[in-house]
């Protein structure tokens, strides 16, 4: 269809410059709400505060080159162990500091993590959210990999260059004066005139430091494409194995390992193509950096060698001006030290912010939808379905009544032919699927439960499982051992105080029965249940039924899908096809036809 739900649509991220300052704008007004910005702003100013104190202890510790050398070229050994002594006490010091910094640098990380991961938390799990964005193509896929291992490990690299930034600035700030100071001892003899270039040091620190990051910011720039690229086929071989491992059971039934090891290697297989490029590219940038690196041993000394053969530098000097100007040149290139992991650090803002930002617009798109059913509210009440068409990968399907009523009470039953779209309705009255037309009304102060064909069953102790949503102990143990008896789980009886993966150690009937029971202590007005009774055999499915009339008779129940419960449901409505609806494209289609797929029983 022409028309087709932007939600389906949305572009995969990539590490474009032009989004980075949207990207990073919208990330800094979130730090600015959030509940952690004050500890964190106190870790910040902790930290600055013992980086300008090591400044100063480094910069006292270059100065006592001067009386250390020099008292070793004078062999002056009164002076050399009093130089000992005072060497003791700024190392002391320096120590304290770095071991200060060092928990100041781990407590960030650790508060930074828990106000971004708490963000996400908040915006995904908005009502809706997770599971349009589940839709949303390649920007939807492993949201668990970025909220999780993306969202540390970009915690992690900020912190680590956010400090080294602005220690790296604060060293070159305070040894650029010093250097430039100490230049006025660098004397050039030509034809016996002797003269000296203002900051001939700091010049020389400035050339040899941007040449090094120009070449490596050219050589090393495939990195940041490349790091996006490895982080996206990494959560997909992650997924493939997390989906492997959630169905082992069938996988195994079916004898149909050696296929799944077929598929894991593919996956494997981009992997590891991917990190070959990285090696590649970090290997090309390698030359660059370490080259610099050990030419960096003897370029200060090859600098200031004028001065000392020609001038009047001692060789305490001499070690004191070596010593500024690798400060100062090794702050200028801390762009070059740490290129690959800003192209890291790129790459992976790149993952959560863009994650974030297409989770925070799907609501903007589907309020954007020109063509989609509206959802309105009943004050009396009652839900009131007005020419309702849903879109569906298969077409459009819709109710043989144009407008349907439904009180509190009814027991409404909607059927189809085989593969008739019944989940799609299922969904599409739930706010899910809003692909269509017509209007949905539903009441405004009851509560309605939804009830999927695969119900959600969290690992947790089972009197945590029955109460879900809700606080574990928000019921009793004799209503919990009521609400088992009920459904015909009176064996679990015992095990409210277990946790285990329910999931995994019942039966998917069991699981039926253990939703229901959810629903009889929950006592909501309205139920609406997705075919969840037909994964029960018949004398299960009216057991069920009739606890849900005797304990529910003031409750509206509308089953989609046949059952055999004959007498229960006072009407039935039939869901059929429109011939003239919009249908989806093929890739629309695909893409909708796989997710249901994925939450069949």
């Amino acid at each position: 269809m022409t028309d087709a739900p932007e939600a389906l649509a949305v572009p995969p991220a990539a590490p474009r410059w032009s989004e980075f300052r949207p990207q990073v704008v919208s990330m800094f007004r979130a730090f600015l709400v959030s509940p952690v910005k004050r500890p964190i702003l106190w870790l910040v100013a902790g930290l600055v505060g013992v980086i300008l104190l090591t400044v100063y202890g480094q910069i006292r510790l270059n100065a006592w080159n001067q009386p250390f050398y020099d008292a070793l070229s004078d062999k002056n050994f009164s002076q050399f162990t009093r130089q000992l002594g005072v060497f003791a006490i700024i190392v002391g010091s320096l120590l304290v500091l770095n071991v200060s910094q060092r928990w100041l640098n781990l407590m960030l990380k650790l508060k930074l993590r828990k106000g971004l991961v708490q963000e996400l938390f908040n915006q995904w799990l908005m009502p809706g959210r997770a599971f349009r964005i589940a839709g949303a193509g390649e920007i939807g896929t492993n949201p668990d990999q970025r909220i999780h291992e993306d969202a540390e490990h970009l915690t992690e690299l900020t912190t680590d260059l956010g400090v080294g930034l602005f220690q790296a600035s604060a060293l070159l700030v305070s040894f650029i004066g010093v250097l430039w100071i100490l230049s006025e001892d660098v004397v050039f003899q030509i034809g016996g005139n002797s003269f000296k270039i203002p900051g001939y040091m700091v010049w020389c620190a400035l050339i040899y430091a941007g040449t090094a990051s120009y070449i490596s910011y050219r050589v090393g720039r495939p990195l940041f494409t490349l790091n996006a690229q490895r982080y996206a086929r990494e959560a997909e071989l992650r997924f493939a194995l997390v989906r492997l491992n959630e169905n082992i059971d069938d996988v195994t039934l079916s004898r149909g390992e050696a296929d799944e090891k077929l598929r894991l290697n593919r996956e494997l297989s981009d992997v590891l193509a991917m990190m070959r490029r990285i090696v590649t590219a970090q290997t090309n940038l390698t030359w660059v950096t370490a080259g610099y690196g050990w030419f960096t041993l003897i370029a200060p000394i090859l600098v200031a060698a004028p001065g000392y053969f020609g001038g009047d530098l001692s060789f305490g000097q001499l070690m004191v001006v070596v010593g500024a100007f690798n400060q100062v040149q090794q702050s200028l290139r801390w762009a070059v030290d740490n290129f690959s992991t800003i192209a890291d650090w790129r790459a992976t803002f790149g993952r959560v912010a863009s994650f974030r930002e297409a989770v925070m617009t799907m609501d903007r798109l589907e309020e954007g939808e020109a063509d989609a059913i509206s959802y309105v509210e009943n004050p009396d009440n009652r839900m009131v379905i007005d020419e309702l068409r849903v879109t569906t990968p298969a077409g459009t399907i819709m109710l043989d009544q144009p407008h349907v009523e439904i009180h509190a009470g009814d027991h409404v039953q909607v059927i189809g032919e085989s593969g008739f779209g019944g989940h799609f309705l299922f969904r599409a009255i739930a706010g899910l699927w809003p692909m269509g037309s017509g209007r949905i009304g539903l009441p405004a102060d009851d509560e309605i439960a939804f009830m999927p064909r695969r119900p959600y069953t969290p690992p947790a102790m089972l009197r945590a499982v029955l109460a879900y949503p809700s606080a574990p102990d928000t019921f009793s143990d004799a209503e919990l051992a009521g609400a088992l008896e009920k459904v015909g789980l009176t064996r679990l009886q015992g095990s409210l105080d277990r946790d285990a993966r329910w999931d995994r150690e019942l039966a998917h009937e069991e699981l039926q029965c253990i939703a229901f029971a959810r629903v009889l202590l929950h006592r909501p007005r309205w139920i609406v249940i997705d075919q969840a009774l037909r994964g029960l055999e018949e004398r299960g499915s009216k057991h069920i039924l009739e606890a849900l009339r005797n304990e529910l008779p003031q409750t509206a129940i509308i089953n989609i899908g046949r059952t055999d419960a004959d007498g229960f449901f006072q009407r039935t409505l039939q869901l059929v096809r429109d011939p003239e609806g919009p249908r989806f494209s093929a890739a629309e289609a695909a893409l909708a036809t796989q997710e249901t797929e994925e939450e069949e029983p």
